[in-house]
């Protein structure tokens, strides 16, 4: 019985290891999404505050900078990308308290590739696969309908299809 439950227990987890992942919703929209948001309801993805980002050299990154209070993305080694361009930006820390520290070596990576072949990624969440993308949350006008957004929040706005990032202070919207 108990060997069963193992077994069972390990193909569960390497299914999951691999797997589209939908939050909020029963799947993803298509073969090309490796995690997607619901998109009902009123919420944002919040980045990690990051208190000093020097060590961090993967790019791609995408995070809250609390030296400046800017959401940034790495775009070329030690080229970090404002996305918040306004400076009024501000955070409320404690929601990353110390009773809340990461542990080391804590990460979730979404991926279809062997296992274990992200270890050297540093990142808390990693999307891996070199054929999928991360959709972000659908809100319909976030600067309206997100009551209490915080800083580092990042949302797709459906009216003005626009990316929409919130630096604590106020929005900003980003269209190609």
């Amino acid at each position: 019985m108990i060997k069963n439950t193992v077994i069972i227990g390990g193909f569960l987890m390497a299914n999951l290891m691999s797997a589209q992942i939908g939050i909020s919703r029963e799947s993803v929209s298509n073969g090309s999404v490796s995690l997607q948001f619901g998109d009902t309801e009123n919420k944002g993805l919040l980045l990690p505050y990051v208190t000093d980002k020097t060590g961090i050299t993967e790019n791609g990154t995408v995070l809250f900078d609390t030296s400046d209070n800017k959401v940034k993305y790495l775009k070329d080694t030690n080229t970090w990308f404002d996305l918040s361009v306004d400076t009024t930006g501000t955070a409320d820390l404690s929601i990353q308290a110390s009773d809340r520290a990461e542990q080391p070596g804590a990460k979730v990576s979404i991926s279809t590739t062997i296992a274990g072949a992200t270890n050297t990624i540093k990142g808390i969440l990693v999307l891996a696969d070199d054929n999928k993308a991360m959709v972000l949350p659908k809100v319909v006008s976030p600067h309206l309908n997100i009551i209490e957004p915080s800083a580092g929040m990042l949302v797709y706005d459906t009216v003005k299809k626009q990316l929409a990032v919130y630096n604590g202070k106020v929005w900003t919207f980003w269209k190609p």
